[in-house]
């Protein structure tokens, strides 16, 4: 018997208890089941617990509802019905079976049999179930396989992908986080002959995905077995003739830096710094606009020189997009500790970017001294002039190193408005 009960300090949290308890009375049984145990045996933090029970939907929301629990109907036709407990919320799903599958959804069929819900799951480490003990339910090897760290699809790999072909990319961002080695070699060649089924999928799901694999400890090896089986490339075209390579690179400086993960700067990383490219990048995979900005503008922006003065260094930063600078100093500071092996420059070089990193981790951007309001009252002009104005007395004060203060460029406006 395996026990999680001496590890997993969530299971004793009074409001899953209770939650458990309701589930489980009067014949039904209710179990955690999932990513909230298998993190806890991988010794990985837990965020979302989940629920299996025998319990039909309709039963879940009535006992939910009974005992004073609030319900969501978060995909009752599926057989999930979302419960507040202890202002936390736990996705309950009452056991099933798929009768048939497109691709991407399936048609449910409800059932009190454990095994037939875990062979309907996609990983062997996702089908793991804990009761209220944390006594653990293995019925399809995911305990062996999460001491081997091995990552495999339950039963047939092709017939767990063309249930759902989003598999596909869990494959590769689960051996990301959790996978060591290669992976398992059935599920790597199901992947590869099965990738065009990845049309089939919604462009958020595709970058859902990705965006949640670039986010692991270091995703370099699942993103080599994806190019090597052609997945990246159906995915992430922009990444083929660019390499990923750099990725091993940036995540050793992440560790050696104490850099946060980031799995933008991750994926800039991999992907040439090509305003045009970066364009299709984003309407195809409909990254949020900040995402789309971010990279256009690393895409624009260009490395300052190692030999910039500290005043010129910060006159750059003002006329420029400081995130899009940052990103091209830590990619270069990448580079240039890549070549440091072979090359002493490209050490002195990775200090002086580093430098740069600390310097731009202090800015803070400095205020012009004036306001519209100044220049109206002191020229008496009004409309385009005043823009016009603003603009010159603005480069003179960065010019000065923004050294000019507000009474020195008060004495400006008349002799600047005359020429207007």
């Amino acid at each position: 018997m395996i026990s999680i009960a001496d590890k997993a300090e969530w299971l004793n949290e009074p409001a899953l208890q209770s939650l458990l308890a309701i589930l489980s009375s009067d014949g039904e049984e209710a179990r955690v089941v999932g990513g909230a145990v298998r993190n806890t045996l991988l010794g990985q933090p837990v965020s979302d617990i989940d629920i299996a029970t025998t319990c039909l939907p309709q039963m879940t929301l009535e006992r939910a509802e009974g005992a004073g629990l609030k319900a969501i109907l978060t995909g009752i036709e599926h057989g999930t019905v979302t419960i507040i407990s202890g202002g936390r919320p736990y996705e309950v799903t009452s056991l099933r079976a798929d009768i048939s599958t497109d691709g991407r959804h399936a048609e449910v069929a409800f059932g009190r049999d454990w095994l037939v819900d875990a062979q309907r799951r996609d990983f062997s480490i996702n089908a793991l179930y804990a009761d209220a003990n944390g006594v653990i339910t293995d019925l399809v090897g995911g305990v062996a396989d999460i001491e081997s760290r091995t990552l495999r699809f339950i039963g047939d790999p092709e017939q767990r992908i063309r249930e759902d072909y989003l598999r596909i990319l869990r494959f590769f961002r689960f051996f990301a986080w959790y996978g060591k080695g290669r992976p398992e070699s059935e599920g790597l060649k199901a992947c590869a002959r099965l990738k065009d089924g990845l049309a089939q999928l919604s462009a958020e799901r595709i970058w859902s995905e990705l965006k949640k694999l670039l986010a692991a400890p270091d995703p370099s090896r699942a993103l080599l077995w994806m190019r090597q089986a052609g997945i990246l490339t159906a995915v992430l075209p922009e990444s083929e003739k660019w390499g990923i390579d750099s990725i091993h690179g940036l995540v050793n400086s992440e560790q050696d830096l104490h850099w946060a993960v980031d799995p933008i700067l991750r994926l800039a990383s991999i992907i040439p710094p090509d305003a045009e490219r970066i364009a299709t990048l984003g309407a195809r995979l409909k990254l949020s606009n900040s995402e789309r900005e971010r990279l256009e503008h690393w895409a624009a922006a260009t490395l300052p020189s190692t030999e910039i003065s500290e005043i010129g260094f910060a006159k750059k930063l003002y006329r420029s997009n400081v995130q899009a600078i940052e990103d091209r100093l830590r990619l270069a500071v990448v580079s240039a500790r890549a070549q440091a092996i072979a090359d002493n420059n490209a050490m002195i070089r990775a200090g002086q970017l580093s430098k740069q990193l600390t310097y731009l981790a202090n800015y803070k951007r400095p205020k012009f001294p004036l306001s519209g309001g100044d220049i109206v009252a002191s020229s008496g002009l009004s409309g385009p002039a005043i823009g016009q104005i603003q603009r010159q007395l603005e480069d003179e004060w960065v010019n000065s190193g923004f050294a000019l203060g507000r009474d020195a460029l008060l004495t400006r406006i008349p002799e600047i408005a005359a020429t207007v």
